[in-house]
């Protein structure tokens, strides 16, 4: 066996087994604080169904503070999403496999009956492959059908680390300060295509893009 393979393969055995373990032990190491959380609460409490969405590069600090929540969330079918799956699953998490290149039309029909019976679900709007920062459509013909609210979420540190990766994937540094930033439900008009849909989408990927810029601003106000 090639000697890169090897390694891809240890990686890939060490992430699934000990990823849920590292987000459990390193995110006790950042102070955080909460902007909005009550926006979460509120729609939790109401039994409103909502959906859960969160840039793929800053997913890692929202699956701590939410684990153990009875969440679905949408995770690719692609080799990183079998080591996100694997991951969030052992912190509480339900998943649903399939994004926009591969196992979509299935996945949203699972995610559709789990809204329908009340569950809470997440996606990853510009997941699995990018590009970064593009809202894709699936999150939110999904609320249209279902009447469920978008709840924008992202957080940010005042020490922290940005990788080369698509994504630009963000960690935060140890002993850092972090907040996680929810935004104001959002309500999808029903029956929502063509045009209109075009113009509903933009708007939510630029107040998903506003949001992130007001928790990168926080520890510099």
């Amino acid at each position: 066996m090639p000697k890169s393979r090897f390694i891809n393969r240890l990686l890939f055995f060490l992430a699934t087994r000990l990823g849920w373990l590292f987000i459990l032990f390193y995110s006790r190491l950042t102070r955080i604080t909460y902007v909005g959380r009550e926006h979460f609460l509120n729609l939790k409490h109401s039994g409103k169904p909502f959906i859960i969405c969160v840039w793929h590069g800053r997913i890692l600090l929202p699956v701590f503070v939410h684990r153990h929540q009875n969440i679905q969330v949408m995770v690719s079918e692609h080799r990183d999403g079998e080591m996100i799956a694997r991951t969030i699953r052992k912190l509480g998490f339900g998943t649903i496999r399939g994004s926009s290149t591969r196992g979509g039309k299935r996945a949203s029909l699972q995610m559709l009956h789990a809204l329908k019976q009340g569950a809470i679900a997440a996606i990853m709007p510009d997941g699995p492959t990018g590009p970064r920062h593009v809202f894709k459509p699936g999150a939110i013909s999904l609320a249209s059908k279902t009447g469920a609210y978008l709840l924008l979420l992202t957080y940010a540190s005042d020490r922290y680390i940005e990788f080369r990766s698509w994504d630009r994937f963000y960690l935060w540094k140890p002993f850092s300060r972090s907040v996680v930033m929810y935004a104001e439900p959002i309500a999808v008009p029903p029956n929502l295509e063509g045009e209109d849909f075009e113009v509903f989408r933009k708007q939510i990927e630029q107040k998903m893009i506003e949001l992130e810029r007001q928790a990168d601003a926080y520890f510099r106000a």
